[in-house]
Parts: C-alpha cells; sequence; structure tokens
C-alpha cells in the first residue's frame, strides 16, 4: 500500500538528533506503526501487541533493560541505541524501566501508545515528564493530503490513513464499522475501563452526534438515564484513548455578562464520527456544513500539533445572547478568530460575529472566514474568505510573521 509522508517526520527526526526520546501518541490506526517502519536507524524493536512478547515482559519487565544492555555489549555503537516500543500502554510498568535506562544514559527510545487510560491507572504512574519529548500522531492533515481530494469524501469517510488509501467506498465503510466495534471490544471491554459496556455504547452514540455542539451533561444524563459523574467519567474516556477533543471557551470579556463556560468536544475523525453517529453516507446540505465545521476543527488540532507552536490553543467564543465565534486560535496571548461556512459565495454578511469580536478583542489581523470559495477574497479590511483548502498553509505563513 502506498506510503504517504507524514509532517511529523522532520520534528522525529530532530528530536532524536538531540539524544532525546520520544512519547508519540495517537488513537489506533493513524499510522504510528506504519511511521517507526519508514523510520531508519533502530536498533531494537517490540511490539507489544504481540501477546509472547508482552507476555514476557508482563513476567519480567527488567528483560528490557537486560536485553538491550546485551545489544549494547554484543554489537558496541557510538551512539546510544535507539528502541522502539510499541503501544506501550499493554505492559505501562516498562515505563518504570523505561526511565531507569534514559536516565543511565542507557539507550534513546521512541514509545508508542494508543491509550493514556491504563498508563493513568498504573500505581507508579509515569509519562516520563522532562524525559521525553511528547508528540501526537493524528489522522491525515490537509499538509498531507492531495488538495484535489473530495471535501465530500473527507467528511464522509475521514482522514485515516488506511482507509483514505482505499478506493472502494463500500470497503471504507466495511473497514469503519469494524474500527468502531473492535474500538469498543477491544479498548473499552478488555481494559475493563467501563462497567457497563451498553451504557457506554449508547453514550458514545450520542457523543458522535453531539461532536461539535456545546455539550448539556444534564441533556446526555435524561436522555441515557445515566448519571451526571458517569457521563463526565465516559468523556474522559474517550478522551484517554486520544478518540475525542475537548475544546474550552473563552470566558474572559469586559463587555458581556453571559459567555458560555461549557466545553464542546469533536471526535478524531470525521469517518469515525459517522459511524459512531449511525448516519447513512447520503448526508443533507446542512449536515454537510456542520461537519465541515467539525473538520475544521480538527485541522486547526492538528496545525498547533504538528507546528508545536509555544503558548498556543484552540478555543471558541459564545454569548448567550446570539454572537458566536466556531473557532479562536490563542496564540502568546492573542486571538486569531475563525468562522466555518458551508458556502461557495461568503459576504459580508458571514462575518458579522468576526467583527463584533474583533471589537472587543486583540486580535491577530486579518482573521478568516474558512469556506469552500475558489480563490481567497477580501470580505472587509480585515477579513479575508479563504478556500479551505488553503488553511495549513496560510497559517503556516502567519505564526512565522
Amino acid at each position: 500500500m502506498q506510503y504517504i509522508q507524514r509532517v511529523i517526520e522532520p520534528l522525529i527526526q530532530q528530536t532524536l538528533a538531540r539524544g532525546k526520546s520520544i512519547l508519540l501518541l495517537g488513537a489506533r490506526q493513524t499510522g504510528k506503526t506504519t511511521l517507526l517502519k519508514h523510520l531508519d536507524g533502530a536498533d531494537l524493536s517490540y511490539t507489544l501487541l504481540d501477546p509472547e512478547i508482552r507476555l514476557r515482559f508482563e513476567k519480567s519487565p527488567n528483560l528490557l533493560r537486560q536485553e538491550i544492555l546485551a545489544h549494547k555489549r554484543l554489537a558496541p555503537l557510538k551512539k546510544l541505541p535507539l528502541v522502539i516500543i510499541d503501544e506501550i500502554q499493554k505492559v505501562p510498568v516498562l515505563m518504570d524501566v523505561i526511565q531507569l535506562l534514559i536516565d543511565n544514559d542507557e539507550a534513546i527510545f521512541i514509545i508508542t501508545g494508543s491509550s493514556v487510560r491504563k498508563l493513568r491507572r498504573h500505581p507508579q504512574f509515569n509519562l516520563l515528564p522532562g524525559r521525553v519529548v511528547n508528540l501526537h500522531l493524528d489522522p491525515l492533515s490537509l499538509g498531507e493530503i492531495a488538495t484535489t481530494t473530495n471535501l465530500e469524501s473527507l467528511l464522509v469517510y475521514g482522514s485515516l490513513p488506511r482507509i483514505y488509501l482505499e478506493n472502494n467506498s463500500a470497503v471504507k465503510q466495511t473497514d469503519l464499522e469494524a474500527y468502531v466495534v473492535n474500538y469498543l471490544e477491544e479498548e473499552i471491554r478488555s481494559e475493563a475501563l467501563v462497567r457497563e459496556l451498553g451504557s457506554f455504547a449508547r453514550f458514545l452514540e450520542l457523543a458522535a452526534i453531539e461532536a461539535g455542539n456545546q455539550i448539556n451533561i444534564n441533556k446526555l444524563s435524561q436522555e441515557l438515564g445515566i448519571n451526571r459523574h458517569t457521563i463526565t467519567e465516559y468523556f474522559n474516556v474517550l478522551e484517554d484513548c486520544l478518540v475525542a477533543e475537548r475544546i474550552m471557551p473563552i470566558t474572559d470579556t469586559k463587555t458581556r455578562k453571559r459567555l458560555t463556560k461549557t466545553p464542546k468536544y469533536l471526535l478524531f475523525d470525521m469517518g469515525i464520527r459517522r459511524i459512531a453517529a449511525r448516519e447513512g453516507s447520503q448526508l443533507s446540505s446542512k449536515t454537510l456544513g456542520q461537519l465541515f465545521e467539525q473538520f475544521i476543527g480538527l485541522e486547526l488540532l492538528r496545525f498547533l500539533r504538528n507546528k508545536m507552536i509555544p503558548d498556543a490553543t484552540l478555543r471558541y467564543w459564545r454569548d448567550h445572547d446570539g454572537p458566536e465565534i466556531d473557532y479562536v486560535l490563542e496564540i502568546a496571548k492573542k486571538y486569531l478568530p475563525i468562522e466555518v461556512k458551508w458556502t461557495e459565495t461568503p459576504t459580508l454578511q458571514d462575518a458579522k460575529h468576526l467583527i463584533k469580536f474583533m471589537q472587543e478583542y486583540d486580535c491577530i489581523k486579518p482573521v478568516y472566514i474558512i469556506c469552500r470559495c475558489k480563490n481567497p477574497l477580501l470580505l472587509h479590511d480585515d477579513i479575508i474568505a479563504l478556500p479551505w483548502q488553503k488553511l495549513s498553509e496560510q497559517l503556516a505563513t502567519r505564526v512565522h510573521e
């Protein structure tokens, strides 16, 4: 199968060149294992998805250290050996052994994981703070796919690498359905993250349907017959398994009294969201517009992660009386507001909330409306309508100004 170059690869190489180890997190099938196979120079590699390897280290975690030290003795190197440990959450106690090896300058590691949930449940919870560089691998971003890619296909089938590279729509659908089932079976049941799988399955469906909206915990609790604490814990499970993204609102204001304070959640891939929500592949224009907004939110999150921009986060802004901005990039305490519109012909009317926001906050200008127009359009002195295909390119230019 074709391999797509990932934008995170130079950052991985730069980090290793500095002699730093890496903790690479990402949901299943985002391409972590495939990426590692295309990196040159690994001296030892272990996948903890292999039952034999997993059982060996569960019985004796220190075997890892013994094997690495034996490798160094038998094949002396001028540099520290590079060791890959895939799916570390399967044997979290190995984190303690890895810490010892790093502290003693015995090896450099690339450690991957598709869930931090099990790591946090380990009595000696250890994500090696200060010892490793934390990186995140997402589904394919706009900087990694062809600009000629059909937008509706991305909204319906998402951008997990294997799904994106598959040409047959029926196969895409089958593989996405299998992913959601396997996620419930393998990630939730096998790791006993929740007591009642049935109630979690119903929650996942509603969470997918409500993705991109402000979360009403009381409403979800009533519809599911589950208490508020359990609903909150279920959202934590989704975040810890790296399939949900939380976006917090801007709450500071000098002129408004009723800004929203509740978070939004986005599921990590549009295809997985659709399957989890039990939606078909023939979607209305209204639904496509809602999905387009979520798609752009995910792209903004991926951009911030891939560029590792300091003091940057993604937020949104909403006044209970009506004005709302879909996304706001907060960079060094300044704001870049972004509206998302499912239109090919944006007008100044689409920018009315952007104008209000710029009147009240210190903004990085120009600001954007992301839409389906063919070319960039100046709608106002400081407002540009931008084709969705140019989002990553424009942001990359802006953050270096």
